[in-house]
């Protein structure tokens, strides 16, 4: 009887020790090398090597043979892409699974970018992060 409410108190405080153990894993956050973005941004555009990222998966979107790739890591044809040097277009006027139906225009509207504005400030090519020029965003 003794072992049988040892074995029951025992269990219990196992439970209640685990309920208490938490994991906090920060989804949806810009990643380290990416730009603070308003709320409700989902995706950022990367010009320099025709990509997107997906903050809430943590993945990339790319082209391999004709069609859209989700992985959380990029190609190896992008191997040496340092994003951290490059480009970063925060995309905040789409909402979905499918930011590249916009492609064709984020690749036109964000081709060469000798300059970008972010958050007010001047930045050079190659430098810093560009901001996105949906709605309520400076324009050049």
């Amino acid at each position: 009887m003794k072992t049988t409410c040892f074995t029951i108190l025992f269990t219990l405080f196992a439970l209640s020790s685990n309920a208490q153990v938490s994991v906090n894993v920060n989804v949806g956050s810009p990643p380290a090398w990416a730009p603070a973005t308003p709320a409700r941004t989902e995706y950022y555009y990367l010009p320099d090597i025709d990509s997107y990222y997906d903050i809430r998966t943590t993945e990339y979107i790319y082209v391999t043979k004709g069609k859209w790739i989700r992985s959380r890591s990029l190609p190896v044809a992008h191997r040496t892409y340092n994003p951290y040097k490059g480009r970063t277009i925060i995309i905040n006027d789409y909402h979905g699974r499918s930011p590249y139906v916009n492609y064709r225009t984020h690749k036109v509207k964000y081709k060469g970018g000798k300059h970008a504005v972010v958050k007010g400030k001047h930045r050079g090519h190659g430098k810093g992060h560009a901001k996105g020029h949906g709605k309520g965003h400076d324009k050049h």
